[in-house]
């Protein structure tokens, strides 16, 4: 009897970046609504009233998913979020 090894499908890399994922902004104390807002609408392309929204909601609850899509898209939005240190995860589904 001969084993073989596993051979792992040739779409991996693409499974990979199509999986839903979602970034999650958490609260902190140390920037201001205007610059969570700011900050949202360039990584997110939301309004400044959707960004204002997310930023409460962050707030509030200690965090909130602030965008969902596929995980080289998010990776890009916590990324930009991080420029200015906010702190962010990214889960996938």
């Amino acid at each position: 009897m001969t084993t073989q090894p596993l051979q792992k499908p040739e779409q991996d890399d693409e499974v990979l970046t199509q999986d839903p994922a979602k970034v999650i902004l958490f609260n902190d104390d140390i920037h201001t609504f205007d610059e969570v807002i700011t900050q949202l609408v360039k990584a997110t392309r939301c309004s400044a009233a959707q960004a204002e929204a997310l930023a409460m909601e962050v707030h509030t609850k200690g965090r909130a998913v602030v965008f969902a899509g596929e995980l080289a898209r998010c990776m890009e939005v916590s990324g930009i979020l991080e420029e200015i240190k906010l702190m962010t995860q990214i889960e996938v589904s």
